[in-house]
């Protein structure tokens, strides 16, 4: 071989190769990680749009009867908004087992409820086979995983500067302050870092100094004291004269406050956009789910504070939670605490602030689906105390980040303000997590969503007897259990009639009368006189039983099949 060209692609492709994977005999496994997954992703980052494109990519195609990958739409700007259905696809269709949706990033600068999503998929499709609870698990449900529905926005706050809370939106145009001008004020990256931080400037009439226990940090003067410097805001120009700066950007509008349940206009409810599910993104999902009435719990991945959020967003729908739905979610919430240490089971209305037009209530309210969304990220990691303060980011940073987090203090000559300090923490600190943290926050999120999944209806044939009559007639009674804590119909579902109802439908024997039986012990039944095979049934309660009876004649050989929207299907035969 006499290519000197050909001889290094050789050695650096054999290299890279040899770096990327080690031989089984030279690892041992950590417990809980699969040891040799099919696709290689390192947890310790984030990843562009076109980075989580190749991710989905590679599940789907190492695992082809695990993970199938479509889109359910486009952006604003085109993109594909990416869907991973994770299941076990060779023991029966998708639709027909419990369905869990999960997505992340619907706002641009919450980035990690993308890889936390994505981190779902890999450790299920790659724990399967090894892990006897996520065999099972996967075999029994289904998982639809959106990593981001805000690809626009999230690509845009990696690429762009930004500051650590914006852009929330993606990049439709948008007047924020309805002058008639759209992005007249676009983020000034004054010394071209990547990262918009704080602008400050010395004067003698400031009324905050510098943090004596750290002179990167300003707190304010005590009354008696003079200050010695003041804060000017975001780092940028007032380009349009205004007296303000950065008002306007890139389509600040919030997806999360676009959706059909309780939505209100800009005027009530700040950055909801023109009508309910006026931007694709939303639409895309909204479609989604309401072709796949099979999704009994839903999860949406948000930043920051490290809370486990369920509904109402408002105060006006808290009668729309029933009580026996708020002991399903007070059951999971109050496990999630326990799973994920700093993180609290609250009530958006009740212990945030109102939301009109948000996900998890169109979820429930519009679908009668549980649903959670997490705040991800908590400062009771930065050193396991819960009451943690802004101080602490500062030691946090310089303790554990060495800081990496913190763009140092400099000089620059503003055409507007004068000599000012450019400085502060950067645009992927406070809200998003730092690397070493975000494969362990990212595995605890997952199980809290596992522990819900589980607990999604799984239904039974628990047992069927039979009893001669006379005139060759026999009697038919099974039991169908809900071996989990999820009914196949939320309460709220069951008093707005969002799903149809279960059903349990005899084949192979002639039936002469369909009955639900309402009390075994007294015999008290209602009869079914409208296709008595197919016994209506509105409802299999959690951790709870249905029976139903069948009076038939001929064939002895029958199957019974249960067909629940939520619960999925079973069947059980006498042969």
């Amino acid at each position: 071989m006499n290519n000197p060209k050909l001889i290094i692609i050789i050695f650096l492709v054999l290299g890279s190769a040899m770096a990327l994977a080690q031989t089984k005999d030279q690892i041992f496994q950590a417990i809980g990680t699969p040891a040799h997954p099919r696709v290689e992703v390192i947890w310790n980052r984030y990843y562009t749009y076109d980075g989580v494109t190749e991710i989905c990519k590679k599940l789907a195609a190492a695992h082809p009867n695990l993970i199938k990958l479509e889109s359910i739409g486009k952006s604003y700007l085109g993109k594909e908004i990416w869907l991973l259905t994770v299941t076990n696809h060779r023991n029966k269709n998708h639709k027909e087992k419990p369905g869990f949706y999960i997505d992340g990033n619907i706002h641009a600068n919450e980035l990690q409820g993308t890889e936390f999503s994505l981190y779902t998929a890999w450790y299920l499709a790659e724990s399967y086979g090894s892990n006897d609870f996520i065999s099972e698990l996967m075999d029994d449900k289904v998982f639809y995983i959106a990593p981001t529905i805000n690809p626009d926005g999230r690509d845009s706050y990696i690429k762009n500067p930004h500051t650590a809370h914006s852009p929330r939106s993606g990049l439709v145009p948008f007047d924020d302050d309805r002058d008639g001008l759209v992005d007249e004020d676009q983020f000034d990256d004054l010394d071209g870092n990547g990262h918009i931080t704080m602008m400050r400037r010395k004067t003698p009439t400031g009324r905050y100094k510098l943090d004596p226990d750290d002179p990167r940090r300003l707190i304010p003067a005590k009354a008696h004291e003079e200050g010695s410097y003041e804060l000017l805001g975001w780092e940028g120009i007032d380009r349009d004269g205004d007296g303000m700066v950065n008002e306007d950007r890139e389509g600040y509008y919030d997806p999360n406050r676009d959706w059909g349940w309780n939505w209100q206009p800009g005027h009530v409810q700040g950055g909801a956009y023109k009508y309910p599910f006026s931007l694709s993104e939303n639409r895309a999902v909204r479609d989604f789910v309401m072709a796949h009435p099979n999704i009994a719990g839903a999860q949406s991945y948000h930043n920051v504070g490290g809370m486990l959020l369920r509904g109402p967003g408002a105060e006006e729908d808290r009668e729309t939670y029933d009580r026996n739905d708020i002991l399903v979610y007070d059951a999971i919430g109050k496990k999630g605490e326990d799973i994920i240490p700093g993180y609290r089971y609250l009530v958006v209305y009740k212990d945030l602030y109102s939301v009109f037009g948000g996900e998890l209530d169109w979820f429930y309210g519009g679908r009668g689906i549980y649903t959670f969304t997490n705040e991800l990220f908590a400062s009771y990691m930065y050193f396991n105390d819960k009451n943690a303060t802004q101080a602490d980011a500062y030691r946090f940073d310089k303790d554990l980040l060495f800081e990496d987090a913190f763009v140092p203090w400099k000089e620059f000559e503003h055409p507007q303000f004068g000599l000012i300090e450019i400085g502060g923490f950067k645009k992927n600190f406070t809200r998003n997590n730092p690397g070493f943290l975000l494969e362990s926050d990212a595995h605890r999120n997952m199980a809290f969503t596992i522990f819900h999944a589980y607990h999604m209806p799984k239904i039974e044939v628990q047992s069927v007897q039979e009893r001669k009559l006379d005139g060759g007639l026999r009697e038919i009674t099974a039991t169908i259990v809900n071996r989990r804590m999820i009914p196949t119909h939320a309460s709220h579902d069951l008093k707005n009639k969002i799903e149809r109802p279960d059903y349990v439908i005899l084949e192979g024997a002639e039936v002469q009368a369909g009955l639900v039986v309402e009390n075994r012990d007294m015999n008290i039944v209602k009869e079914q006189l409208f296709e008595p095979h197919k016994i209506e049934v509105a409802n299999i309660p959690g951790m709870g039983k249905v029976v139903v009876r069948w009076i038939v004649s001929g064939s002895k050989n029958y199957s019974i099949k249960v067909d629940s929207a939520k619960g999925g299907t079973v069947t059980w035969s006498s042969k």
